[in-house]
């Protein structure tokens, strides 16, 4: 576990580099910025994900809550080959002043089925200066609509 944690903090490290102006960003560039990441990643590479996340990360996936980065990218692989289409971005600060609150709403089609609406919220939680990570997420397909 010593590894796949140096791992993590190391991937974690590259993934800040994506917001290495968060100083003189606003909450709405990194959550776009990040946006942008997650999903082009999910679609081609779940696998490099898993530095978003920490060992206090929830996630919340059709009522399935699990938590912590091995889970939540067991997870998250067991969804299988996807690819996204963001139509929507929300994005507010948080009670706390290093966290950002962001609501995505989109299509995903799994496994080249048909694509279904999605909606997805995250906090980002700020760990330092340009680095952040998923502490909560929470995933749902929007049917009937």
């Amino acid at each position: 576990t010593s590894n796949s944690n140096n791992q993590a903090s190391s991937q974690r490290r590259r993934i800040s580099a994506l917001f290495t102006q968060t100083s003189t960003m606003s909450a709405e560039e990194v959550a776009n910025a990040f946006v942008q990441h997650f999903f082009t990643t999910f679609d081609n590479g779940v696998d490099n994900l898993a530095g978003l996340f920490s060992d206090q990360s929830m996630l919340t996936f059709e009522g399935q809550q699990v938590q912590g980065a091995a889970n939540i990218m067991q997870k998250l692989k067991a969804i299988g080959p996807v690819n996204h289409t963001v139509k929507t971005t929300d994005i507010q600060p948080s009670s706390n002043p290093n966290a950002i609150v962001i609501f995505v709403t989109g299509a995903i089609k799994i496994g080249g089925d048909n694509p279904l609406h999605f909606c997805e919220f995250f906090q980002l939680v700020g760990t330092g200066p340009g680095q952040y990570y998923v502490h909560n997420c929470v995933f749902r397909l929007n049917y009937g609509l």
